[in-house]
């Protein structure tokens, strides 16, 4: 028997991570597991360590802007219905790497499922700019479900309503 207690949707606010969520809700909803939204907001210290183009004081308001422009679409992006039906929590992160923050909180949160949208991309594609999804999926702690943009939509309407 399969039992989710903790499903998280990684986003990037895309048109990907939106499909994404939507199935997350529907695994989340389908389990009565608790819905963990997450953004990974890039860590501009590191990055910029690498550079050294820029003083503390211009990356800390860059940092502090960043962090309040994901947290106010993060929050818009879990509806009230999510936070009553599905105990949805909208998690911020920070992280030299997506895919680290993603995989670092899966495991301390003691996520079951990690759901996370994916662009399909050719292998070309992959080796000049590397893949989130792909990064999550070898190292996540649990299973990963990716949901490419585009997707297959095999939860139908019609099959969401009850029955008698």
């Amino acid at each position: 028997m399969i039992t989710l207690k903790n499903v998280l949707v990684a986003t990037d606010f895309g048109e990907a991570s939106e499909s994404a969520l939507a199935y997350g809700r529907e695994f989340a909803r389908a389990f009565g597991a608790t819905l963990h939204v997450a953004h990974v907001v890039e860590n501009v210290f590191t990055r910029a360590a690498a550079a050294g183009e820029f003083g503390a004081a211009d990356l800390g308001g860059l940092m502090q802007d960043l962090e309040a422009a994901a947290r106010k679409q993060l929050e818009a992006a879990v509806a009230e219905d999510d936070r009553r039906e599905l105990h949805a929590r909208p998690v911020l992160l920070t992280s030299s790497s997506a895919a680290l923050g993603v995989v670092n909180y899966a495991a301390e949160a003691k996520i079951d499922l990690v759901v996370i949208g994916t662009h399909g991309r050719g292998a070309f594609s992959k080796i000049l700019m590397g893949s989130v999804a792909e990064r999550v999926v070898r190292t996540a702690p649990c299973p990963v479900l990716t949901v490419r943009n585009p997707e297959h939509e095999f939860i139908h309407p019609d099959a969401l309503q009850p029955t008698r």
